[in-house]
């Protein structure tokens, strides 16, 4: 009888050390979410994949097989290589001009003044308020004939009254729009992570650059920039996964139009896929987009990795 009570409390402490060990317990806790992303993601992913290979059409999740033929009818599509062409121009420029202003309002952000946290909320509201919201709201704003873009042009003698710029009705005018956009609503974002990093320095770093006589532009460009500069790509990729994928300014502002001048990668498959019932077709056109984006989410661990160490 002793013997058995001595394996069993053998057993029992070998459980409690495994039970204790890190990785263990890390397994443990992280598997939830594991494999909540692997339903939630994983399992329409592997989805898609099957469904680009197949002629599938809506109201079935299956389809003759067809093997890259969505993939080659798309590349001689007119519309598919302008709609890549445009989330190109749409997903550059936009994060271009977020990060320009991200790292102005940041460096002023920073600094203690009267009505700092007002100022804060008003910038970071973009990024709270419901998207679909904000986009109908800037519709009003590109409204023809009641834009408050044009009477303020018209008002500084920019613009014509007789003729009005139609904001979302001309191709140029279009991209420009939706670009505004998706950078004004970007920009809160980028704006939070670059105050995180300006914060991160540490106050000795300052103090050193005044000795050395470094203030000023000398400052920002030699010794903040430079420390910035990890955080700052972290914001770039993520902006550039969040724009590169996003539907919802583009396909409320304009819908592709006009004449498919706005027509990004996202939009058009999602016109293929669902408005035309076309789901094998619409689901290679949406995974056109994941070579890069795989690349851009490498990068965007790679240096939050960086960020993180430094």
């Amino acid at each position: 009888m002793g013997v058995i009570e001595a394996v069993g409390e053998r057993r029992v402490r070998n459980l409690r050390y495994v039970a204790e060990r890190r990785g263990f317990l890390a397994a443990l806790l992280i598997s939830p979410a594991v494999l909540f992303i692997g339903l939630l993601v994983g399992v329409p992913f592997a989805l898609a994949v099957y469904l680009s290979f197949t002629d599938a059409t809506a109201g079935s999740l299956t389809g003759k097989w067809v093997g890259v033929q969505n993939f080659t009818s798309e590349l001689h599509d007119p519309i598919f290589r302008g709609a890549l062409w445009h989330t190109f121009l749409f997903t550059v420029i936009s994060q271009a001009v977020v990060i320009v202003l991200a790292g102005l309002l940041a460096h002023a952000l920073v600094r203690s003044f009267r009505g700092r946290w007002l100022l804060r909320f008003v910038i970071l509201l973009p990024w709270a308020a419901p998207i679909a919201l904000t986009a109908i709201g800037f519709l009003w704003f590109y409204d023809p004939q009641a834009s408050i873009f044009t009477w303020i042009l018209e008002r500084v003698h920019l613009a014509s009254a007789a003729n009005p710029p139609n904001w979302l009705g001309t191709p140029r005018a279009a991209m420009s729009s939706i670009i505004t956009v998706q950078a004004w609503r970007t920009i809160p974002f980028a704006t939070v992570i670059f105050i995180a990093g300006i914060s991160s320095i540490p106050q000795e770093v300052d103090d050193a650059a005044a000795m050395d006589g470094a203030t000023g532009l000398r400052k920002l460009w030699y010794v903040s920039l430079p420390l910035q500069l990890p955080i700052a790509l972290v914001a770039v990729l993520f902006g550039i996964v969040f724009t590169a994928t996003d539907m919802v300014v583009p396909y409320i502002l304009t819908n592709g139009g006009p004449f498919n001048s706005t027509q990004v990668l996202t939009t058009w498959a999602f016109q293929t896929g669902i408005n035309a019932g076309n789901v094998g077709q619409g689901a290679a056109i949406a995974l056109f987009m994941l070579p890069f984006l795989a690349a851009v989410v490498v990068g965007m661990l790679f240096f939050a990795r960086r960020a993180e160490v430094t």
